[in-house]
């Protein structure tokens, strides 16, 4: 869905009202809520759920982030299956906490983020996380794997893993030092610049690179 420093503009966004983008998010966090209740008995069930609920709302909400022309033959986003493999519980480590990192998204201005600390992922490498400095908050955690760009692969600006200040997010598992965040790719999505230009949105920067490939989640 939509990250909260996206920007909207040109002339086929001006009929989004500010309500409207209210229940695009309200319907959002009511997704994940469900998400998470399902999840946990079945995630590949949960995982359908959300394949289906997006494809509604993409294709009918007056907030989706597709135009006008994209919704008249919308015929749903393209979604690998569940793969129960890309799912973990990852602890956050405090490295590189501290970093700062600022983001120009054009219209809505320069976004701070500051840097909480590293996801470590078996075999596949280390993602930065990210808490936005701005109103809302939020953990933010983006992604770029090896199959950016690919013929038949994913959006080439990279993917959202995480995102809580849109209700993007799993679950932690236990409490304090030892808590555990649930990181399912297969949930990974696309930020709204990949279907509309009109969008400016954050993307993986260099601590945010996978170099393997993560063949599930929204591909392009």
């Amino acid at each position: 869905m939509a990250n909260l420093q996206e920007n909207r503009g040109g002339d086929n966004m001006t009929d989004i009202s500010a309500v409207d983008v209210a229940d695009w998010r309200l319907r959002t966090f009511a997704l994940y809520d469900n998400v998470r209740r399902i999840a946990v008995d079945n995630p590949a069930e949960a995982h359908s759920y959300w394949r289906q609920e997006r494809d509604r709302m993409f294709g009918t909400h007056s907030a989706s982030p597709l135009t006008a022309a994209d919704k008249a033959v919308f015929g749903g986003l393209r979604t690998a299956d569940y793969d129960p493999i890309y799912r973990f519980n990852v602890p956050l480590t405090k490295e590189g906490a501290g970093r700062e990192m600022s983001v120009d998204t054009g219209a809505d201005g320069v976004v701070h983020f500051l840097r909480l600390g590293t996801f470590d992922l078996p075999e596949m490498g280390q993602l930065a996380v990210w808490k936005i400095q701005g109103y809302g908050g939020g953990i933010f955690v983006p992604f770029r794997d090896a199959t950016a760009g690919q013929s038949g692969g994913t959006y080439g600006s990279g993917r959202y893993l995480l995102d809580t200040v849109k209700g993007a997010y799993h679950g932690i598992r236990g409490s304090g030092p030892a808590a555990e965040f649930i990181l399912d790719f297969n949930f990974a999505y696309n930020p709204s610049s990949a279907y509309n230009e009109a969008w400016a949105c954050p993307l993986a920067g260099p601590s945010n690179r996978l170099a393997v490939e993560i063949p599930v989640g929204e591909l392009s």
